[in-house]
């Protein structure tokens, strides 16, 4: 179980998120929704160590170890994965070849077992419709916003971690590509020890057409100000997120959630489960 109690967290001494507290046990699918700059992606950056952010309070544990302090290799390795909004390149590093280092680096796999990843990788990559020399390339290099994508998830389906963190899955994948996605990533929240658990950020309830979760949560201002059954999710594509806001911010408080990476300044990047 991933379990996050009182969360604050901030950048540059400006306050994004104000008491976050949520858990996600395996198996569950969350959803959390909410308005451009509500600090939906700051959640996600924070519980996987991005340099440059700083929590103020709270806890995040998962399976009672505690998160926050380690960084995002160990995060990684205790289980946590978060696939990225924006996904990075890192050239010279082929996927199949971080994947191989990732899992023998986490004592999952010998260094003698490592040839025998490339049939599961194939076989991971055909299902996700990813074309078998994608997997030789450079990690996202030259790629599509779909095929990175599919590549996250690819990178899900063998290292198996315990909770994964979805940041806008859905943009950037046509229709035919976000089902693929999300029929992997559902089974996986059926199948391991333990099965997947997953917090699914998104704007959209096309994701949960595909994706079905049991809670959604609608993150507004920094908090989490409402929490239901899939029908909320319906209902805020009816009403959209007014009803749900609070009083302005303070000036400077909202709006850094969801910014690109080059306006908070923050250049380290890490690829979200290696």
């Amino acid at each position: 179980m991933l379990k996050i109690s009182g969360l604050h967290a901030g950048v540059d001494s400006r306050q994004i998120l104000r008491g976050i507290d949520l858990e996600v046990r395996s198996g569950e699918i969350h959803a959390v929704m909410g308005p451009n700059g509500s600090g939906k992606s700051t959640l996600a950056h924070v519980l996987m160590g991005r340099p440059g952010y700083e929590v103020t309070s709270g806890s995040v544990t998962l399976d009672g170890v505690e998160l926050l302090g380690l960084e995002p290799f160990a995060r990684a390795r205790a289980g946590l994965f978060l696939t990225f909004q924006y996904p990075i390149e890192v050239p010279g590093v082929p996927l199949a070849s971080a994947l191989t280092e990732s899992l023998v680096a986490a004592g999952r796999i010998t260094e003698a077992e490592a040839g025998a990843l490339g049939a599961r990788l194939s076989e991971e990559a055909a299902e996700l419709g990813i074309s078998p020399e994608i997997l030789a390339r450079p990690m996202n290099v030259d790629l599509s916003g779909g095929e990175a994508k599919r590549n996250e998830t690819l990178q899900l389906a063998i290292l198996r971690p315990r909770i994964a963190i979805l940041d806008e899955l859905d943009s950037g994948l046509d229709v035919d590509a976000l089902g693929q996605v999300a029929r992997r990533i559902e089974r996986a929240t059926r199948e391991g020890d333990p099965p997947l658990g997953v917090i699914a950020i998104t704007h959209y309830r096309r994701l949960l057409a595909e994706l079905p979760a049991q809670r959604v949560h609608v993150l507004s201002e920094g908090r989490i100000v409402a929490s239901g059954g899939p029908e909320l999710a319906e209902e805020l594509e009816r009403t959209g997120y007014a009803a749900y806001r609070e009083d302005a911010a303070a000036p400077g408080e909202a709006g850094l959630g969801d910014a690109g990476l080059g306006e908070l300044g923050l250049g380290e990047t890490f690829p979200g489960g290696l």
